[in-house]
């Protein structure tokens, strides 16, 4: 029997003052806003390309691959937005998320080092996403979204000692963990519901634009290539979107567990 080493699930219980998301933060004011699920294939992208990610999406993905990622998109947004301790449910959706990867070698999906990466991708994709359709973060917005993101990530109940303080920090373990993924057997088998999204939000995406929105490894990695035609698509889409966002009311812009009372 696989039992999770010492250390690599929290205790839940009661979150600390620290752990709150507040009402008026910039997490909760672009996290549940329907504009980052467009950006998801650029978090999904890089997490097909971590071995052990992909090896435990090939082996327990009882639906295809986009099915599975808005059901768990929507909890760790409702986590978000929740004020109640919902590390539970973190716990119990990847408890049985185990096996072996490429390489032979015993994965969990709750390690730290596995769990902090995939919730980088989605760090990632949020503030990709800002830039892309809401406009651009001043310094000090950029630095106060990461440290609200660094709550939110406590709020799983899993160890966060892979997780950097700051931003600039963030930036090097980022670029340093994405030079480390590689293509196994498993993510080939699921690129191609990555470059091509046939379902929920990020099948509304052109082709065009999720080649630009994809993490420049992932490219490399996937062999996409993007060209300028792509480009000059992408930046009139992303112009549409903008104006679209800001016709819409917050019914409409918001995924539904942003728009339930807190504690709800």
């Amino acid at each position: 029997m696989y039992v999770v080493p010492t250390g690599m699930v929290g205790s839940g219980g009661t979150l600390g003052e620290g752990d709150a998301v507040r009402d008026d933060s910039l997490l909760r004011r672009y996290l549940g806003d329907r504009r980052f699920l467009l950006a998801l294939p650029r978090a999904v992208g890089l997490q097909i390309l971590h071995p052990v990610i992909a090896a435990a999406l090939a082996e327990h993905l009882h639906t295809r691959l986009w099915p599975h990622k808005r059901r768990a998109v929507h909890q760790i947004i409702r986590i978000a937005y929740d004020d109640r301790d919902l590390s539970r449910i973190i716990r119990y959706g990847h408890e049985h998320v185990k096996g072996r990867d490429n390489r032979g070698a015993r994965y969990h999906a709750l390690h730290p080092e596995v769990f902090h990466f995939q919730h980088a991708t989605y760090v990632d994709a949020l503030f990709t996403s800002i830039a892309a359709f809401a406009g651009p973060l001043s310094d000090g917005d950029r630095e106060r979204l990461y440290d609200e993101c660094c709550g939110w990530y406590r709020r799983y109940g899993v160890s966060a000692r892979h997780m950097p303080d700051t931003w600039d920090e963030f930036t090097d373990y980022f670029a340093d963990a994405c030079a480390r993924l590689k293509l196994t057997e498993a993510g080939k088998t699921l690129a191609p519901q990555v470059i091509r999204p046939d379902y929920w939000v990020p099948r509304l995406l052109p082709s065009s634009s999720v080649r630009v929105l994809m993490h420049e490894r992932a490219r490399e990695l996937l062999d996409v290539r993007v060209s300028t035609r792509d480009r000059i698509a992408f930046a009139a889409y992303a112009a549409t979107v903008r104006a679209g966002a800001g016709l819409s009311s917050n019914r409409v812009r918001y995924v539904p567990a942003a728009r339930m009372p807190s504690g709800a």
